[in-house]
């Protein structure tokens, strides 16, 4: 085959990958990731209580965003550190999507490497609507025996990767996923660019301590100064600001 038939075949080979891609990735879940970061990129202070970065506005803003979303997901390390109840406050909110034949609060989701949760938790015990928690095969025995039937245990192999949470999700008719947090679970979800919106809101005030948990950790991010992240959205709300990223050319797909 001459030079010229040859890059032909290839770019019809590279032409059927992305394709394949872009197959693989329609069919997975709509991920949101959604946060709230002091002006030098802190989650929270190192010590209890939990820092209350946000305002009254944006925090209904999240409780839309939530209502939205067919599962929420945080790290293990967030249900231990903050213990959330991840659930849709507003009644109204509940109420439209019972209308429309979904729970009153999406599913809940969480990962853990080691297995370690508390059953007594509040991602367990408060809200009639599914938890999943996601582990390496080797810890599946051990979370099943502890947690009972509060949560459905989902082995995924002897890694835990973001991409295999998905493809899962995708399996259980999930269209769309909100990722809360915390610092690691985001950092897996952007360097693995399995990201199609980001949805940062901006704290007016530094929090200045090494120890305090981060935005991000350390990561080959697909965003650099040669790819930039294209924003989509700058609001006030009150005194903080909502940055919206498109991450994918998924982004603003309808609920």
């Amino acid at each position: 085959m001459s030079g010229m038939g040859l890059a032909i075949a290839d770019a019809r080979v590279d032409l059927a990958a992305r394709a394949e891609e872009t197959r693989r990735m329609s069919d997975l879940p709509y991920v949101t990731l959604s946060c709230c970061v002091s002006l030098d990129g802190y989650l929270d202070t190192a010590r209890p209580p939990k820092l209350t970065l946000s305002n009254a506005a944006d925090f209904d803003r999240v409780d839309e965003v939530r209502a939205q979303n067919d599962v929420i997901l945080v790290g293990a390390r967030t249900v231990r550190r903050d213990n959330p109840r991840l659930l849709v406050r507003s009644g109204e909110r509940q109420d439209r999507r019972e209308a429309s034949g979904r729970s009153r609060t999406p599913w809940k989701a969480t990962v853990t490497l080691s297995g370690d949760l508390d059953p007594t938790a509040r991602f367990f015990t408060l809200g009639d609507t599914p938890k999943l928690v996601y582990c390496p095969r080797d810890a599946a025995p051990g979370l099943r025996r502890r947690l009972g039937g509060l949560a459905t245990v989902v082995a995924l192999g002897d890694e835990l990767r973001m991409a295999d949470l998905l493809t899962d999700l995708g399996e259980r008719g999930v269209q769309r996923l909100m990722v809360e947090g915390g610092g690691t679970t985001i950092t897996e979800f952007l360097v693995d660019e399995l990201v199609d919106e980001l949805q940062v809101a901006i704290a007016p005030f530094f929090v200045g301590d090494p120890a305090a948990p981060r935005f991000v950790g350390a990561g080959d991010f697909p965003w650099t100064s040669d790819r930039r992240a294209r924003l989509a959205e700058a609001q006030p709300i009150g005194d903080v600001v909502l940055l919206r990223y498109a991450l994918s050319e998924r982004f603003g797909e309808s609920p």
